[in-house]
């Protein structure tokens, strides 16, 4: 038999491996390629001048490239999903009322805001007094990340 044929083979099974262990569409047209290659080795065919290795070569170049690009973008799409906002994102840029005094190197501080109780750390390092408005700037884990400021406006 054919050496060739148990190099297709093995690499259908490595790119087959491959494609299985990690997360992403990363080596399936390969696999495309390899099969393709590997019924060239068994026809035996070649390609003009060339010897049926480079043709086998050759079929699993182009095999794998077409693969490629005639269906990563329809596997993109589908791969790809789209950030969906939770309700905890619907806080961002909302005033907050400061219930217990922000301060961060006490690690302590909490804001009331949508209806909830948030622990709190300013934004940007500053002590912020229990009954001040402030601005929710963003959520760090379960912590709202936020930062007083002179003119604090009211969203809903």
């Amino acid at each position: 038999m054919n050496i060739f044929i148990w190099l297709w083979l093995g690499a259908i099974v490595l790119f087959g491996v491959a494609e299985v262990v990690t997360e992403g569409m990363v080596s399936i047209w390969f696999v495309a390629g390899s099969l393709a290659a590997l019924f060239t080795s068994m026809s035996g065919w070649a390609l003009g001048g060339l010897s049926p290795e480079a043709t086998q070569v050759l079929v699993f170049a182009v095999v794998s490239a077409l693969a490629l690009v005639i269906t990563r973008p329809l596997v993109r799409r589908f791969m790809t999903r789209p950030h969906i906002p939770t309700n905890a994102d619907r806080v961002l840029g909302m005033v907050a009322k400061v219930t217990e005094a922000v301060d961060n190197e006490q690690a302590s501080g909490a804001v009331y805001v949508d209806g909830k109780t948030w622990t709190a750390r300013s934004a940007d390092g500053s002590v912020i007094p229990t009954g001040t408005q402030v601005k929710v700037q963003k959520i760090e884990g379960v912590k709202l990340l936020v930062q007083f400021s002179e003119k604090v406006e009211v969203t809903k």
